[in-house]
């Protein structure tokens, strides 16, 4: 993700609602950030989309004594990509929002330190990783999925796409909008979804399908949900005329708690045939400045408030077990019951050439 601001949710839009979206920082050294030594002050790095509740923020400055500052660095893949370049001089302490569409590329290029956070024995067993090193934390999960407009369809009275292959149908010409794979997250996400289902022979031949039935390709999350896509709050403002677009199976409750007034029934649905599951982690920054305060961070962000703050927050699932979902997500965003998934080691060893190709083939 390197141009959109938000690579996930409306939730930055929330601060009415007690939520508080942290202001950048002006980029600076880690020890700039956090002193040296006995340092009290704390960074966290991380992408725009990173939201937390004022009260859950505090309540960590009191706990641990140390007051956390947030710079915010763009959407994940610029954040990711920029924390790698400085890793030697880390912006910060903490790095959170790498995903496992880019995992692989941190790790490879040493952007972590080994440290094994408080609670990672009650993280859910299938979220687990890198056990033998601890380089990083699992803190959340979402389903990247082609989203629809229910009202465009019920209009039309044609039936909303719920598979890869249904995009690909003539019915369908000329209504999905997706995210650059080579610049955003849900981009990429929807392409890994879609190798995953067609396998190294059938994915190219399915993109050119998508492009000769008119899928239109923009940066990033932001513009592809809010300007391009008619059944967002901000598609119907922008008199958007795309009906589909990729986002987040946990964009549909985000319709309703938002609204104003609140409808009965979610606006957007989700064609659960599409999804891909995203896995969020966090990490201790090698060279970090204060270690020492970043460790106790990383444990906060597997404490038991602040999984069960994320949902409203950051719209994502929590990792722990135990943590509590809103009943706004089981009635209008369930997880996918089968979404692609696609192992590690076969993203790291193919993600770069499939993007590469995806590019020469859908945007040239």
């Amino acid at each position: 993700m390197i141009t959109n601001t938000g690579s996930r949710r409306l939730a930055v839009t929330a601060v009415g609602l007690g939520l508080i979206a942290l202001p950048a920082l002006s980029a600076c050294s880690s020890s700039e950030a956090s002193g040296s030594g006995e340092s009290k002050t704390v960074t966290l790095v991380s992408h725009d989309s990173f939201v937390v509740s004022k009260s859950v923020l505090k309540d960590f400055e009191k706990q641990s004594g140390y007051k956390v500052r947030v710079l915010k660095d763009g959407d994940a893949g610029q954040a990711v990509n920029k924390a790698i370049l400085t890793k030697d001089n880390p912006q910060g302490d903490v790095f959170f929002g790498v995903d496992n569409t880019l995992l692989s590329r941190a790790l490879d290029n040493g952007l972590f330190q080994p440290y094994e956070a408080k609670g990672a024995d009650l993280v859910l067993p299938e979220y687990r990783i890198d056990q033998d090193k601890h380089r990083v934390t699992p803190i959340d999960s979402g389903d990247i999925c082609v989203n629809y407009d229910k009202a465009y369809f019920s209009e039309h009275k044609l039936k909303p796409p719920q598979s890869f292959d249904d995009l690909a149908e003539p019915a369908y010409k000329n209504l999905l909008v997706t995210e650059n794979a080579a610049t955003s997250s849900p981009g990429l996400g929807f392409l890994l979804g879609s190798a995953a289902h067609y396998g190294d022979k059938g994915w190219e031949d399915y993109w050119k399908k998508l492009k000769a039935n008119g899928v239109k390709v923009v940066d990033g999350w932001e513009q592809a949900y809010n300007e391009e896509f008619s059944g967002s709050a901000g598609g119907k403002k922008a008199k958007a005329d795309r009906p589909l677009v990729v986002s987040y199976a946990s964009s549909p409750p985000a319709e309703v708690i938002y609204a104003d007034p609140k409808p009965s029934t979610a606006p957007t649905g989700v064609a659960t045939g599409t999804c891909f599951r995203q896995v969020e982690y966090a990490g201790l920054l090698s060279h970090a400045g204060n270690a020492k305060g970043g460790k106790a961070l990383l444990d906060f962000m597997l404490s038991k408030e602040f999984q069960d703050d994320m949902p409203l927050s950051m719209f994502v699932y929590p990792v722990r077990e135990a943590a509590q979902v809103p009943p706004e997500f089981t009635r209008y965003g369930p997880p996918a019951k089968d979404p692609e998934t696609l192992a590690p080691a076969k993203i790291a060893a193919d993600r770069d050439q499939w993007v590469k190709s995806w590019t020469s083939l859908v945007l040239k």
